[in-house]
């Protein structure tokens, strides 16, 4: 099949990839000569594990092309894949002037039917504001070409996009139209193999559904989080708190491990942007205002626990950070604890020295050189002169390190653990304080 993909972002890259593996014929659109030049050239502009040999591999067979082009990418493609932005607006609303953008442009091109797909994550209604762009777009040049408007939302996690996709727990597809839905069937029959993982329902119960979910999974994190902060006062021990209701069934493991907070450009946005759209109708979204105060304040705790340690006099001390992401697997830093931590230690006077395995260009990018922020070649280098080290970001790499080492090297003998990935009693038997979240410190023996 002929798909056309505006938006050369995560969403877009990763569905156009996708849909290229399975044998379609794909464009990629975007308005950024710069992306588009480095992708035609072998580059790709953000990082995602495979994402770079599954371009490379179908840009060679000729299935994945890009281009700055609108009106060739409607000419192309059946199906017209909106993956653009939704950053969020001032009132935390989702910006839907990009994917209007998008609708504006397929209406002014378009010469015989489309499927328009919305695959960015936008706000209930946004599918009858797409098709009401595209009638008037058309209206302007004396047309009236039937099209429809699709909700097909992605549910990628950063750092395993191409497994989601190629592997999907579900295909959600918002259309009331029984043929729209069978050719969608049809694209997606590649990837819903061995069972029926494809969910039809009306559109504005799809663009919900996006919603909801994530939403669901930021509740979950931000009650155990508030659980990690009451275990603490309590004195009892989170994790095996954690193990206790994990174990039932009706909650599971997944999502209820606590730490310094949830980032990315998903969760929190989503969050807004959803009590956004409940404010706007009247409905008070206690809830989701309760999920989202959790979280602020949990990116806050380590810079707390680090405050406290040292009785406010952070001024001249230099703190080592390891993980800047916001999860493990990716470069995105959006909204990440490590940037809450980084910028209060320099409104507090402090230096800090940090290691990430894949984001130190994006932590370049969003703060320049400055004097009190050092990249290091590798973890180890961090600790080199530091008055503590504090894990943010729970890479694999770091959960289970050197801890002579790290006492060797760090000025004073600190470990604060954000993400509870350490064995705390082997760091108290090298001869460091360790302090996690959600339990008593350990302290070595006198």
């Amino acid at each position: 099949m002929e798909v056309t993909i505006f938006g050369s972002g995560y969403v877009g890259l990763v569905t156009g990839a996708c849909l290229a593996e399975v044998g379609n014929d794909v464009l990629c659109i975007d308005v950024d000569p710069r992306k588009i030049d480095l992708l035609n050239s072998g580059g790709v502009p953000i990082y995602e594990p495979g994402l770079d040999d599954l371009i490379r591999h179908n840009r060679e067979a000729g299935r994945l092309r890009f281009s700055t082009d609108a009106e060739e990418g409607v000419r192309h493609g059946l199906f017209q894949f909106i993956a653009v932005g939704t950053p969020p607006d001032e009132d935390g609303s989702a910006d839907l002037q990009y994917v209007l953008a998008v609708a504006r442009s397929i209406g002014e091109h378009m010469e015989g039917y489309r499927i328009i797909v919305d695959k960015s994550t936008v706000p209930v209604g946004t599918a009858d504001r797409v098709a009401e762009t595209v009638r008037e777009a058309q209206a302007a040049r004396g047309r009236a070409l039937d099209f429809d408007v699709v909700s097909n939302p992605e549910f990628l996690k950063e750092g395993a996009a191409i497994e989601d996709f190629m592997r999907p727990d579900r295909i959600i597809v918002g259309t009331d139209n029984p043929r729209t839905a069978e050719l969608l069937r049809a694209l997606y029959a590649p990837f819903n193999r061995n069972r029926d993982r494809l969910l039809i329902m009306d559109v504005r119960s799809a663009e919900l559904t996006k919603y909801a979910a994530n939403a669901m999974l930021a509740t979950k994190i931000s009650f155990m989080n508030e659980l990690s902060n009451i275990a603490e006062a309590v004195g009892a021990d989170i994790e095996q708190v954690r193990v206790g209701i994990g174990s039932d069934p009706r909650i599971g493991y997944q999502f209820i491990y606590p730490g310094c907070g949830y980032g990315g450009s998903c969760f929190p946005k989503d969050v807004r942007a959803l009590e956004r759209t409940a404010r706007g109708l009247g409905y008070e979204p206690q809830l989701l205002q309760a999920v989202e105060a959790v979280n602020f304040r949990q990116k806050e705790l380590l810079f707390e626990k680090l405050k406290r340690h040292f009785e406010g006099q952070l001024a001249g001390r230099a703190i080592a950070l390891w993980g800047l992401a916001f999860k493990p697997n990716t470069d995105d830093m959006r909204e990440a604890s490590s940037r809450v931590l980084m910028e209060a230690l320099w409104e507090a006077g402090a230096e800090v020295r940090a290691f990430d395995p894949v984001a130190m260009e994006e932590a370049r990018r969003i703060y320049g050189e400055r004097p009190d922020l050092k990249l290091t070649e590798d973890a180890m280098s961090a600790l080199e002169g530091a008055d503590a080290l504090v894990i943010v970001t729970e890479w694999a790499q770091f959960r289970s390190p050197n801890f002579a080492q790290i006492r060797e090297r760090l000025r004073h003998p600190l470990l604060f653990d954000g993400r509870n990935i350490l064995n705390g009693q082997q760091a108290r038997a090298a001869g460091l304080t360790y302090i996690s979240i959600g339990r008593e410190p350990l302290t070595p023996a006198a």
